[in-house]
């Protein structure tokens, strides 16, 4: 049985409130004048690789029926084939992702979706959330009028962590996002 993988139409998403139901949940409506994307992050500062990684993530996460083929992962997100394997590779040396060679190979999740953040998996393949010329920031020192700059880095690594660790694959597939996000989400500026 093959895994039902995404399906790439210009839709904007629309967050809504269902009875007795907790939490926001995601709808897609057709896109007025925007062209599809085909990211994640769109204006954030994140690798590539962190972003494929993310994408095939959620794909593993939404599949039905095992595991899910190198190839199929790269043409449903549009994502370079070797690029990817190397990704996978390093997703599972992190154990994140397992494997299995063969006619009947595949990748799949290591652990529930539910258990896997999105700030693992961009920690697996980029390392620390938030660094400043790579470094961490509590290891920064500024002198004179710049010193609050390390709060300042030091509170952003805070608010990324407390949205990033907070989401996790099931929340991205199942489209009901924790009520913290759609807040921030649903704030206009967040937007602009």
């Amino acid at each position: 049985m093959q895994p039902k993988l995404g399906v790439h139409l210009p839709l904007e998403p629309r967050f809504v409130e269902v009875a007795g139901q907790p939490g926001w949940h995601a709808i897609s409506a057709p896109a007025s004048t925007r062209e599809p994307f085909t990211c994640i992050m769109l204006d954030m500062r994140l690798s590539a690789r962190a972003d494929y990684a993310l994408r095939a993530a959620i794909e593993l996460a939404a599949a039905t029926g095992g595991h899910v083929t190198a190839d199929q992962l790269a043409k449903s997100q549009h994502i370079p084939g070797k690029f990817l394997e190397a990704i996978l590779t390093q997703l599972g040396r992190s154990g994140l992702v397992r494997s299995r060679r063969g006619p009947d190979g595949g990748f799949w999740l290591a652990r529930p979706a539910s258990e896997i953040s999105l700030a693992d998996i961009i920690r697996a393949i980029d390392g620390p959330l938030l660094g400043v010329r790579g470094e961490r920031p509590e290891n920064l020192g500024y002198i004179g009028a710049a010193e609050p700059l390390q709060t300042v880095w030091i509170a952003l690594r805070a608010n990324e962590r407390a949205i990033l660790d907070d989401v996790t694959l099931e929340h991205v597939v199942s489209g009901v996002l924790p009520d913290s996000v759609r807040k921030l989400a649903d704030d206009p500026r967040a937007w602009a």
